[in-house]
């Protein structure tokens, strides 16, 4: 067996645009394994696509390439591992995508590591080195012959101190990186039904001491932060002392975070917050119908959510609210008054999501066993796409109720009116994303020219039969469409689209 001497990481990237378009944010995972095989003596690099495109070149010279993927990357991430592979280039993969879907990992690579991967990447580079097999590896699946092997799990780390920071220089293109991540934490204590990060990390809620958090942000001296945390103030006397401790040593770049209503409860912490140079927060709203946060298990109240957006503000610290749209509860009318909320209670930027049953949640077990997922194209599951049947609503409904919630809130008209108040930070970030909503309207009809193709090509049968009963009107015109379909050859489906995409605009 040949020594392992060069690894080489990839990231892909998400599909389509997002409002985290254009800001250069690697996830850590592979800053930290490329950090601990750094100090066994291999050479490692690390590609993340967001910020620079693979140099096959390089790639293509390594003993073993690894890929870390989320459900949205994973089509991506798959097309490098098979590039690889033809070259004779042992794969690794792992994320949370491939921890719930190993077996179809391993059709594209050799390895699939499920969970937190650090020591099961070391042991299996150990083992690759020395030959001697994989059967002791927790966390690995692996083929023998035509068997696909799973390992029994790997507990999570419980020590996260004992984990090497991670060394961010070892992405190609660091010097892009101005907005510098840094993780305190792994879980989140609380299990919101469609989320996976408890499903991948545990509802346990483990952190790293204020001491190691303190060093990585001295040795890094950032100028602007971002927490990495699911919830960064899940232990607010924990998250006091650390903002309490930067203070005393003055290390007070600007920063913002993942966190949820309760932090506005606590003023002693938000002071601290602001001391330390807190300029905005993430907050999972979700929504504002009652109905669809009691489905979302998300224990909080539209009461909690308004009252936070005011105390947030009155500190100066700005909000991004998160909504997810589509659950079982939800309408075309529910959408559009989350859009009314939003606007009212003048949250500085949003995130409306489509709500995307990702492996290994409950609720894509929900679709799943129902048979309500509508595609299992993974690019399309990134939150911007309906790749499920709605509850109340047609997946085109949700689609397009989804599009013009950001297109109102991003429209010109609101960046003009945050000019005329002087709210010149709020006014530059929501310019930005509005400028960004026009290649949005542009991905926008590619998305449906993809979705209408799609339909006909897969799925055209089962959905007519769903929208119909939804519709009546509606499925007799789609049903005429497809007889129509059936009597077209292949070369005419672009024609077939067009007229698809008429009757579509006349409903």
């Amino acid at each position: 067996m040949s020594r392992i001497r060069k690894v080489t990481f990839v990231e892909p990237k998400p599909p389509g645009y997002h409002v985290y378009t254009g800001v250069a944010l690697p996830r850590l995972g592979l800053p930290l394994m490329g950090a601990m095989l750094k100090d066994k003596g291999i050479d490692v690099s690390i590609y993340c696509q967001d910020i620079q495109e693979v140099d096959y070149t390089d790639l293509l010279s390594s003993d073993l390439v690894g890929i870390s993927t989320t459900t949205s990357t994973s089509t991506e991430g798959y097309r490098i591992a098979q590039r690889a592979r033809e070259a004779g280039i042992p794969v690794v993969i792992g994320g949370s995508h491939v921890t719930f879907l190993a077996e179809e990992a391993l059709e594209h690579a050799d390895y699939c590591v499920r969970g937190e991967g650090e020591y099961t990447m070391l042991e299996l580079v150990d083992a690759l080195d020395s030959g001697s097999g994989f059967g002791s590896i927790a966390g690995l699946s692996y083929r023998v012959g035509d068997e696909i092997r799973h390992n029994p799990g790997r507990p999570l780390v419980c020590d996260l101190d004992a984990l090497p920071f991670p060394d961010l220089s070892l992405i190609k293109g660091s010097e892009k990186i101005r907005l510098t991540p840094i993780a305190t934490s792994r879980g989140c204590p609380f299990d919101c039904s469609f989320c996976s990060v408890t499903k991948m990390f545990g509802r346990g809620y483990r952190a790293r001491s204020v001491e190691s958090v303190v060093d990585e942000i001295a040795q890094r001296q950032p100028r602007t932060m971002f927490y990495y945390d699911d919830n960064f103030t899940a232990d607010r006397e924990r998250t006091k002392t650390l903002l309490d401790t930067l203070l005393s040593k003055g290390l007070t770049p600007d920063w913002s975070a993942q966190v949820r209503v309760d932090v506005a409860h606590d003023k002693e912490l938000l002071q601290l917050m602001k001391r330390s140079n807190c300029y905005q927060v993430y907050v999972g709203f979700e929504s504002v119908n009652p109905a669809t946060l009691k489905e979302y298990n998300k224990r909080q109240s539209v009461d909690e959510i308004v009252e936070s957006i005011r105390i947030l503000h009155d500190y100066g610290i700005m909000t991004h609210g998160m909504f997810v749209f589509g659950a079982e509860n939800d309408d075309a009318a529910s959408l559009q008054s989350t859009l009314k909320f939003a606007l009212k209670n003048s949250i500085d930027t949003v995130q409306f999501m489509i709500l995307t049953p990702l492996p290994g949640t409950p609720y894509f077990k929900e679709m799943e066993c129902d048979e309500r997922l509508l595609t299992r194209e993974w690019h399309l599951y990134d939150g911007q796409h309906v790749v499920y049947q709605p509850g109340k609503m047609s997946p085109y409904e949700l689609q397009k109720e989804t599009f013009k919630a950001m297109k109102r809130f991003y429209s010109l008209r609101e960046c003009v009116k945050m000019l005329c108040g002087l709210e010149t930070l709020k006014f530059a970030a929501k310019l930005n994303l509005s400028i960004l909503s026009g290649k949005w309207h542009w991905a926008r009809h590619q998305l449906e020219n993809r979705v209408w193709r799609w339909l006909y090509r897969a799925h055209g049968h089962r959905l007519i039969r769903r929208w119909e009963a939804a519709n009546k009107d509606f499925g007799e015109r789609v049903k005429a469409l497809a007889v129509r379909a059936r009597s077209l050859k292949a070369a005419s489906q672009k024609k077939l689209i067009d007229v698809y995409q008429t009757e579509r605009d006349k409903s």
